[in-house]
């Protein structure tokens, strides 16, 4: 069974699911690759992992510059999902 984590997008009001690919840690940040699909076709983004009011947040990595520095951290993963980053 493949872990999950849930959390409620900046500005959205319900809880959305996402399946943990794999998690890597990047100047004392913790990231995850995640994607909305167990199997097959789905979605996936990189969230980063944060600490607010005694609370374990996530947030979507958006910015590019943070999103090349850690997508190498996930390039073989992002490779066997089928996803190829021209930047990496």
């Amino acid at each position: 069974m493949t872990e999950k984590v849930s959390f409620i997008p900046e500005g959205e009001t319900e809880t959305i699911d996402f399946y943990i690919v794999e998690q890597e840690r990047l100047a004392g940040r913790n990231y995850l690759l995640v994607t909305d699909s167990e199997e097959g076709d789905g979605e996936a983004l990189i969230l980063c992992e944060g600490i607010q009011d005694g609370q374990t947040v996530y947030r979507i990595v958006e910015d590019d510059a943070e999103i090349s520095a850690v997508a190498i951290l996930f390039k073989d993963s992002l490779e066997e999902m089928g996803i190829l980053l021209e930047s990496l």
